[in-house]
């Protein structure tokens, strides 16, 4: 799979392709949009990541352009600019997803993966970690013979959990990829949801058992990678 990204800010970009690389996508770059207008017609891609703020052209007028030119390429938006506005505007222009920055490269992997398997018509239902198995279509888990139907708060918690097993997420990540609000240093509402998923699947005869949900002591938690 062939990633453009358009984005003039060094460090991001750095950081962006360092992180599309280490999940097996080939690379290629623009600094400014007028490059990356050039390089979205006459390049083949699977997908464009697409600043807005870009200069030469911005990023709503490439993308506007690159539509009349019938360039259905598959598009994720990564900007600065979050209003709901802004977001309405890139999605009527055709934009597949955006995510606001500040972001997280884990979850930006996660959305490149989501697009590009809708687009091929091959969207997993179930997210499997060890003996734990999470439906995406009816958002129940299984583990160890109970079967569990979670809230969206809780299915979102534990898919984000399972998407990346052993990775450590703090408490403001999940907070912000699930509730969408900012760290507040008091609050316990993801410990609350996580004990929450914990009883659903360890009621009944598994009492005992040890669900893979594991804390991180004054850092967030992780799902184990099971065998």
């Amino acid at each position: 799979m062939k990633v453009l990204l358009i984005e003039d800010d060094a460090q991001i970009s750095a950081l962006v392709m360092n992180a599309l690389q280490q999940a097996g996508y080939d690379v290629d770059h623009a600094d400014n949009g007028i490059k990356g207008l050039e390089k979205s017609v006459t390049g083949v891609y699977d997908l464009l990541v697409l600043d807005l703020m870009l200069p030469g052209l911005d990023g709503l007028a490439l993308l506007e352009r690159l539509r009349q030119l019938s360039q259905s390429i598959p598009t994720l938006i990564l900007s600065a600019k979050g209003d709901l506005n802004d977001r309405l505007l890139g999605f009527e222009l055709g934009a597949d997803d955006y995510m606001p920055k500040p972001f997280y490269v884990e979850e930006l992997i996660a959305r490149v993966r989501a697009i590009l398997a809708r687009r091929e018509g091959v969207i997993d239902q179930s997210l499997v970690v060890g003996d734990l198995r999470l439906d995406r279509v009816s958002r129940q888990a299984h583990w160890q013979g109970v079967n569990a139907t979670l809230s969206q708060r809780e299915f979102s918690v534990l898919e984000l959990l399972m998407r990346s097993p052993g990775h450590i997420f703090s408490r403001k990540q999940i907070l912000l990829h699930v509730w969408e609000i900012n760290f507040d240093p008091n609050t316990n509402v993801v410990d609350v949801c996580i004990q929450r998923i914990k009883r659903k699947l360890t009621r009944s005869n598994q009492a005992n058992a040890e669900l893979p949900i594991e804390s991180v002591r004054g850092v967030g938690y992780r799902m184990s990678k099971g065998d």
